[in-house]
């Protein structure tokens, strides 16, 4: 399953930022269009907040994508 990772001292992603940084919407103005058509799915449950605060462990589902939402690696630890 497709991820983002959080940098370092983030604890969220807005939903509208999310789809459009992992290409799922082409626009901004794309990505709120496919929340108003509700076509956005969050953890399950249909999502009609564009600025959803989306945390670690959050799974965001458009058509046929699903992304995990996940932590930056603590600096030092090797994980990538």
């Amino acid at each position: 399953m497709p991820t983002h990772t959080l940098r370092p001292g983030e604890d969220h992603i807005e939903l509208i930022k999310l789809l459009k940084v992992r290409d799922i919407a082409q626009s901004g103005g794309h990505a709120k269009g496919l929340v108003e058509e509700g076509a956005v799915r969050v953890n399950g449950e249909p999502e009609s907040r564009k600025r959803r605060k989306l945390r670690v462990g959050d799974r965001v589902e458009v058509g046929g994508y699903t992304v995990e939402v996940r932590g930056a690696s603590p600096a030092g630890s090797g994980a990538e």
